[in-house]
């Protein structure tokens, strides 16, 4: 079994040594149980002046059963601040006094969210710092939390306040983990938000195609959207036959075998899809290849395999699948941390996560997904624990585990959970966003 730091110090000789040396422990992160209660505790909700955002969440709460705080109290779960109303870097003293205190004693795993509005829509200058600010002080904050905690921003689009209930879920939950220091941007719904009647099974009565699905963070997007109550459309090259058809079956699904840089792979999704389930509601772009080079060293073909297999393949399917996807449904493409900071020895795999970015922003703004009422989102994972990093050296392995605010890897359903989030038709007031699943990772922050 490959050494893991966390796993040593976390009891034993090796949490007796960490004690001594004074080395990092990474906590125990709280993560979703069907069933569970969205919060383990009270969430203290604050804001400045009016604070209307703040009043919705209140609501939102109450109806969920879970206690809402007006002041710190010994411990709470949660922190939701609201600074929509702020208009210069003056008021940012709301959330020094509130947040501040509330983290001496906030409790293991706690969550943080500030709500604020986009920058870009200020109407003067110092209004458009204070906006501005509040990105910068959240970041600084998830570099700060304690126990698992994580501390994220939401930016509401004036008049889209109705819209920030699933992300507030999502946020507070255990299914946002892994997810700290990220800005989500909540702007007018492309369709209507549709609220589930259960929300352990906010995708009940979807189909879900998801490629990838044989192994690894595939095959946990698959099982997490099924346990969500989609039906899996589970895809993967032939020579994953076996796998695919175990998961498939397992998930109570079907299994395509094609390979997805195939001409046709989009029109075969689509033929299997409307043939055996009568249509499709999501998307999930999970396909993808490494072939690691130095630049100076990376020959075309190896080059051209990466960009063909992550990236090319996508435009080329999304011609026939666009078409043929129900009205509202979602799209969610798996980008990664390499394309956000990029990664010695991976130009190939960051060009192709990049240029999936690239097309998730632009076809979330293209009038013929709108006019279909479609989200199109992506999440970009960072050190996650599969099989394929359990392979890394021992040093970059560890370091690559650490390197984060939460100082541990992310497992393969904090990568689903968030692309769950993005299926939600609870969630079409979150389109164009691009949420990096790294616990806060240094690489590119």
């Amino acid at each position: 079994m490959a050494f893991n730091y966390g796993q040593f110090v976390s009891g034993g000789v090796g949490k007796q040594l960490a004690t001594t040396l004074g080395l990092p422990r990474p906590s125990r992160l709280r993560r979703h149980k069907v069933g569970g209660s969205l919060v383990p505790g009270e969430v203290l909700v604050a804001g400045h002046g009016d604070a209307p955002v703040a009043e919705r969440v209140r609501h939102l709460l109450a109806e969920a059963g879970v206690t809402v705080a007006s002041r710190p109290s010994t411990s709470v779960a949660g922190v939701v601040l609201d600074l929509t109303t702020v208009e210069t870097p003056a008021d940012l003293e709301t959330l020094r006094g509130v947040v501040g205190p509330a983290l001496k004693t906030l409790a293991p795993s706690g969550r943080i969210i500030v709500f604020g509005r986009p920058p870009e829509s200020a109407t003067s200058v110092a209004q458009a710092a204070a906006r501005r600010a509040v990105e910068g002080i959240v970041r600084s904050i998830g570099k700060e939390m304690r126990g698992g905690g994580t501390a994220n921003t939401v930016l509401v689009a004036e008049g889209a306040d109705a819209g920030i209930d699933a992300t507030v879920r999502f946020l507070l939950s255990g299914r946002s983990a892994y997810v700290s220091a990220q800005v989500f941007r909540v702007e007018a719904p492309v369709a209507d938000i549709v609220a589930p009647s259960d929300w352990d099974r906010p995708l009940a009565g979807k189909v879900a195609v998801v490629t990838g699905a044989a192994r690894g963070i595939g095959a946990a997007i698959a099982e997490t959207l099924a346990r969500d109550g989609a039906t899996i459309v589970a895809v993967d090259v032939p020579a994953a036959g076996g796998p695919l058809a175990e998961v498939a079956n397992r998930l109570g699904g079907s299994a395509l075998q094609v390979d997805v840089t195939a001409d046709d792979a989009g029109a075969k999704i689509v033929e299997h899809a409307q043939a055996r389930h009568g249509g499709f509601d999501i998307v999930v772009h999970n396909a993808g290849i490494t072939r690691d080079k130095l630049l100076a060293n990376t020959e075309a073909d190896r080059w051209d395999s990466v960009l063909q297999v992550n990236l090319l393949s996508i435009l080329r399917m999304n011609e026939a699948l666009i078409p043929a996807i129900n009205h509202g449904g979602h799209i969610v493409n798996v980008s990664s941390i390499a394309g956000i900071a990029g990664n010695r020895g991976q130009t190939n795999y960051a060009a192709s996560k990049a240029g999936v970015i690239g097309m998730t922003q632009s076809l979330a703004a293209d009038q013929a997904i709108l006019d279909k009422g479609i989200t199109v989102n992506a999440v970009a994972p960072g050190f996650i624990e599969t099989e394929m990093t359990a392979k890394i050296p021992l040093a970059t392995r560890e370091i690559g585990r650490l390197t984060n605010s939460l100082q541990q890897g992310g497992l393969p359903i904090d990568v689903a959970e968030t692309i769950g989030y993005f299926a939600w038709d609870a969630n079409r007031a979150v389109t164009g966003n691009v949420v990096r699943v790294c616990g806060q990772m240094i690489l590119g922050a």
